[in-house]
């Protein structure tokens, strides 16, 4: 595939890390708009940025761009919420000083109605808007950008709410469903993270009557520092330790390692049960999970839930681990295995294709449902016992970079 000619400008959705302001530590999807934010940054065609909020979309050139990525990278201190931002009573205090400071940052404002008319006032022709966190995925930003003689470029992560429907929050299936019809049917070019997640897009939209042009380009995996001054008090790192990292939803199957720790618990010695150290903020539809957490007497003895850590604490518990954990049931791609690999920490993982395709033969896979596996292989690895690991510890595995990635897709674009 050859792209249609370079474009003239890029207009980058930036909704995504906007609404995530005040809310802690950034996911995932986060990461990825802010590594093609640094990107596009760095790119010499004009820049622009298109943030949707209630009621309407703001508009920034270059420099409100700049402005707006010191802010989110906290680089430069938010400003003071004025009365208009403050009238929005249920946001919180950040998010009111964030929708203060894009009003001052703003090149222009418009309504749904009039997001045509505003970028054709300011954009050149062929511009190509660019959407990496599923936000604004609605026909007028489609049919605005296509006015300009744009194209829409959209990265999918993946179609798990499509495929594991009891996984998901109420709602939220019918919601991502409708976002992603209507990819389907206007983007001119959809980024895929994986080759499983590929095959996937490929398959719903095919259902939905028509796939537009297709890229495959695995995210880059950048090796986090690790800060020990930065973790919670008490952490014993001489411990022997796993460490498993995602929202405590259903999906992320925490429960096979609560059940393997219990485990321990009733046939082992105190002094032989390793500390699993849990990184992650509560997430939905998982209740059970939640109150085993609560009402373990393990907690605070052997198990350790630590909620949403920044990187560099959350590195610093992985750096030295026996082990990364991962017994998800369903991944789009999986950063904090790849991230586990990347510091030399060895990783177990479940069987899924995505983790074979971008980790390759370096992880131990199980059966993510075979409790008694895991046990085992876990001792394994907490006594010394377990096969030699593909990576000398400390020494980085080869994974992806966020230039493989990004010499993919703007080859294309």
């Amino acid at each position: 595939m050859s792209g249609p000619g370079r474009p003239s400008a890029h207009l980058f959705d930036l909704t995504r890390l906007v609404s995530r302001v005040g809310r802690g530590v950034w996911t995932g999807i986060d990461r990825v708009e802010a590594a093609y934010l640094a990107h596009l940054r760095e790119d010499p065609r004009p820049l622009y940025g298109l943030v949707g909020l209630s009621g309407g979309f703001v508009l920034l050139d270059r420099t409100g761009v700049d402005a707006l990525a010191a802010r989110l990278t906290g680089a430069a201190p938010w400003g003071t919420a004025d009365l208009r931002a403050r009238l929005h009573l249920k946001a919180s205090a950040a998010k009111q000083a964030a929708r203060a400071d894009l009003r001052r940052l703003a090149r222009d404002r418009s309504g749904t109605p009039g997001l045509t008319r505003m970028l054709e006032r300011h954009l050149p022709k062929a511009t190509v808007w660019l959407n990496t966190g599923h936000s604004n995925l609605q026909d007028a930003v489609f049919d605005a950008v296509h006015a300009l003689s744009g194209r829409a470029v959209v990265l999918v992560h993946d179609t798990i709410p499509l495929d594991w429907p009891r996984f998901q929050r109420p709602g939220t299936v019918e919601s991502f469903a409708a976002r992603m019809r209507v990819v389907s049917t206007k983007a001119d070019l959809v980024i895929c993270n994986s080759e499983a997640t590929h095959r996937d897009v490929a398959r719903h939209f095919s259902g939905f009557g028509r796939v537009p042009d297709l890229v495959v380009a695995p995210l880059g995996v950048t090796p986090p520092r690790p800060d020990r001054q930065a973790l919670p008090g008490g952490v014993d790192l001489a411990r022997p330790r796993f460490v498993t990292l995602g929202t405590i939803e259903p999906r992320k199957n925490h429960a096979l390692l609560l059940d393997v720790w219990e485990n321990f618990a009733s046939t082992l010695p105190e002094t032989d049960i390793p500390a699993l150290h849990v990184i992650g903020a509560r997430g939905w539809a998982n209740e059970t999970v939640f109150d085993r957490l609560d009402r373990s007497p393990l907690i605070g003895r052997h198990l350790f839930e630590h909620g949403a850590l920044a990187d560099g604490p959350a590195a610093a518990l992985v750096d030295g681990a026996r082990g990364v954990l991962m017994p998800s049931l369903a991944e789009g791609f999986g950063l904090p295995p790849a991230e586990a690999l990347a510091l030399g920490t060895p990783v177990i993982a479940t069987d899924l294709p995505v983790y074979r395709e971008i980790l390759g033969n370096n992880p131990v896979y199980l059966n993510g449902t075979d409790m008694y596996s895991w046990a085992n292989q876990i001792l394994a690895f907490s006594r010394g016992q377990a096969r030699t690991h593909t990576a000398a510890r400390g020494e980085a595995t080869a994974l992806p970079t966020w230039q493989d990635h990004f010499n993919l897709v703007f080859r294309v674009i």
